[in-house]
């Protein structure tokens, strides 16, 4: 393509100088253009540009898997390897023009550099690097210094953590981006990801998440370094090495900063510096990429473009021929020339190669692309597969072993690995599909392979998407930082809803946040519930007080519901019969909410407790004498029982009038207790062990359910607070404990036998029923029971008044 005519110019400078955007405006100034990109992903950004402001019937697209060709293009946006160069045009550039020096691809960028040419224009896009040489290899070339439209500052070593928002983390293996997305995902919310691996599509919906501000931070290889265009105010590198296709290496000064310079678009400043594990960038590095200042690129890859195909061996040859000049270096063995050479090997084959057609098919079978990344024999394997086919019955590819191929790949299902392997795949039969005469239907084959590649892509995005972004923590950040309400909702069933996303449960008044992971997450869902729920909060407070006493009730760990959800828990007071009302602990409510719902709460307890302690409160405000009125304290003391050691002077006290008195107001006196029955059953004897759990601070213990004596699994004085005694090893309900010793006194001296007519009434255990016997005084001569704990005293010393049995023989 190359012509005498034209002007050709070199537009070299650092990233961010406009170079591509002037390019494009030179080529649509003329009447036809072309201009080839060093990514597809490039190419298809700057198509879609150009199609918006010229329409699709006056642009063409292509590239290894994509063409779209109207029928009368004036502009053709391309791959560089693309370029239809037998096509004459105005106007061509080539963009990123120093990857001539790439070892993979050079010989590429080198071989458009010395041959393609527009009739009126020509304009190469690159870096200064690259200057010396151009100088040399094309004589009468115009140089262009573009400066950088922003500075490039060097911030030095930052943590993952601390991170700025809207910054891009560099690194170079699959692994490495991956891990440090899932980390940034934790402790910010999320990251988009960008990986060379991606389809367009895909990169797209990445980078326009990133874009739209969904997330604020984006993973990437150095496929950001060429030209993507995004708003990102600083890169971090992860990683200084990476795998070039044959060896690991460090990266050169002019690639970190080429990726570096993606910090900073159009007139914004830009930092770039280090993260992660890597340590801060030697200084005399750091002020070279800041200045834009690197060494002059040596020489360029090169690689016979004036190939021969009498023979495989006669191609083989013409690709082994050395450089024409000086400046050049031969360029390391491309996939398409080892797929050749491996080829070669294969005698069986060869022998079907036996004309210059043939070779040059071979060729041309050979430049399919490695996307799959796998080793070089299978993909040499597939090539000589492919060969075989376009030599056979009808010179094409059989439909039916092409439609096998394809439809193993029509899936979306499997891991995020599994799915890039997918889509490398299905560009192989992409780029097959639009290879001139190599399928049936070219058409069918292109838009079929494209829908899959379409269908992995957004299934690709929304496993990256799920796998590295809370998106939930996303919105909530975002939210929190634009101003204004936050739009939000409760459910019935309690759940918070703020700015769509499930963010927790709201119990009353305390707020219940949904499991998060990460700080930020956590801090997100907090803040963002906080503000939301203010309204509703003051509007459930107001609900509360205007409440009847109906919508309030006591749950069995003694914490006080309304309307079924818990709002306030029972505390130690004054007495036992009085305990305090503690608000649980909210940040939503404020000091003077809390004191509202206290007081409100308050009301409601004194009022449940006088209904369910009425008979108790009645005889406290009984016109009683003093003695009386004692031992109604001591009763209000216990909740309505109390033992009365230590009362009896206060019994014997009691006059005849005091007793019926007593008996009126459902007081029973007994032997050892006084108790009134009304309180020892039901409910109200719950209510009398979620009082002593509030006084005491303690655990509520499990209650008898019903049961007269249960074994003793809790404190003593738990026991007396609900009505029971303590005999050794069970506690037993004071009514009917009074009627048992009343039995045993009946008897007098007279032994006792254990029998069932006995126990029965208290649900004791023989074993029990003994400890119990045996804690009221009685001692077992073989299978009796005798009062008295005490060997008997001689007989002339029974009837002295402080004789062991005359002490019990009172007592009975």
């Amino acid at each position: 393509m190359t012509t005498p005519s034209g002007r050709v110019l070199a537009v070299l400078g650092p990233t961010n100088t406009g170079k591509t955007h002037f390019a494009l405006d030179r080529m649509l100034g003329h009447a036809s253009g072309m201009i080839g990109f060093p990514l597809r992903l490039l190419a298809r950004e700057n198509y879609d540009r150009i199609v918006k402001a010229k329409g699709a019937a006056s642009v063409a697209l292509i590239t290894g898997e994509e063409k779209i060709v109207p029928p009368r293009p004036r502009w053709f946006v391309c791959t560089v390897e693309s370029m239809p160069l037998d096509r004459p045009v105005a106007f061509l550039a080539i963009d990123e023009i120093q990857l001539c020096a790439d070892p993979d691809r050079g010989h590429i960028f080198t071989d458009r550099l010395l041959h393609a040419r527009g009739s009126e224009e020509t304009l190469f896009l690159g870096a200064e690097t690259i200057k010396p040489l151009i100088r040399k290899l094309v004589p009468g070339i115009e140089f262009q210094t573009r400066p950088r439209l922003s500075s490039l500052t060097h911030a030095g070593h930052t943590k993952l953590n601390r991170l700025p928002p809207r910054s891009a983390v560099v690194a170079f293996s699959a692994a490495e981006v991956y891990a440090t997305a899932e980390y940034v995902r934790r402790q910010k919310g999320g990251a988009a990801v960008v990986l060379g691996a991606l389809s367009p599509r895909t990169r797209n919906a990445q980078v326009g998440m990133y874009q739209a501000g969904e997330v604020d931070f984006i993973i990437a290889t150095d496929a950001i370094g060429m030209e993507l265009n995004m708003d990102v105010d600083h890169v971090a590198f992860a990683q200084l090495r990476k795998f070039d296709g044959r060896v690991p290496r460090d990266l050169e000064p002019a690639e970190i900063a080429q990726i570096a310079g993606r910090a900073g678009r159009h007139m914004n400043d830009g930092t770039f510096g280090t993260t992660a594990d890597i340590a801060a960038l030697p200084d005399e590095l750091a002020q070279a990429v800041e200045a834009h200042r690197f060494p002059a690129l040596r020489a360029l890859s090169w690689r016979n473009s004036d190939l021969r195909f009498a023979s495989v061996a006669a191609l083989l040859a013409s690709l082994d021929k050395a450089p024409p000049g000086p400046g050049l270096i031969r360029a390391r063995e491309a996939d398409d020339h080892l797929a050749l050479a491996q080829l070669a090997h294969d005698a069986e084959l060869m022998a079907k190669v036996n004309h210059p057609e043939r070779v040059k098919l071979l060729w041309d079978v050979c430049q399919v692309p490695d996307f799959r990344k796998v080793m070089t024999e299978n993909h040499s394997r597939l090539l000589a597969q492919l060969f075989r086919h376009l030599i056979g019955p009808g010179r094409k590819i059989p439909t039916d072993w092409l439609a096998g191929q394809v439809a193993r790949l029509d899936r979306t299902d499997g891991e995020l690995d599994t799915i890039v392997a997918r889509i490398a795949a299905i560009r192989t039969w992409t780029y097959v599909a639009h290879r001139p005469g190599w399928v049936k239907d070219p058409t069918h084959w292109q838009e079929q392979t494209r829908a899959i590649e379409d269908r992995l892509s957004d299934a690709l995005h929304h496993c990256l998407t799920q796998r590295f972004v809370d998106r939930r923590t996303s919105v909530l950040v975002r939210a929190m930082q634009a101003e204004g309400d936050l739009l939000s909702a409760v459910a019935r069933s309690g759940e918070v809803l703020v700015e769509g996303q499930h963010v927790g449960v709201l119990a009353g008044f305390r707020f219940v946040p949904d499991q998060t992971e990460g700080t930020l997450a956590a801090k997100a869902v907090l803040a963002s519930a906080a503000r939301a729920l203010k309204s509703e909060i003051r509007n459930r407070l107001e609900e509360l007080c205007r409440d009847p006493d109906e919508a309030f009730q006591m749950a069995e760990d003694a914490s006080l519901l309304w309307r079924g959800q818990p709002v306030a828990r029972l505390t130690a007071g004054p007495e036992m019969l009085r305990p305090q009302v503690e608000p649980l602990a909210s940040d939503l409510l404020e000091p003077a909410m809390r004191e509202r719902m206290k007081k409100r709460l308050s009301a409601w307890l004194t009022a449940s407790l006088a209904l369910a302690f009425k008979p108790l409160l009645t005889a406290q405000a009984a016109p009683l004498s003093g003695h009386a009125r004692g031992l109604v304290h001591h009763l209000a003391e216990g909740l309505g029982s109390a033992a009365l050691t230590g009362a009896r002077d206060m019994i014997r006290a009691l006059t005849q009038p005091d007793r019926q008195a007593l008996a009126r107001l459902g007081i029973r006196l007994g032997h050892d207790w006084a108790f009134m029955p009304a309180l020892l059953k039901g409910p109200v004897q719950g209510l009398r062990a979620r009082l002593w759990a509030a006084a005491s601070g303690l655990p509520l213990p499990a209650l008898p359910g019903g049961r007269v004596s249960v074994p003793l699994s809790a404190p003593p004085d738990f026991y007396g607070a609900i009505g029971y005694a303590v005999l050794g090893p069970v506690a037993i309900r004071v009514d009917l404990l009074e009627r048992f010793t009343a039995q045993l006194r009946a008897k007098g001296d007279e032994p006792i036998r254990l029998t069932g007519e006995l126990t029965a009434p208290l649900g004791l255990k023989a074993d029990e029923a003994a400890a119990v016997l045996q804690a009221l005084g009685y001692r077992q001569e073989a299978d009796l029971w005798v009062a008295g704990a005490r060997p008997k005293p001689p007989r002339r010393d029974r009837h002295r008044p402080d004789s062991p049995f005359a002490v019990l023989k009172n007592r009975a």
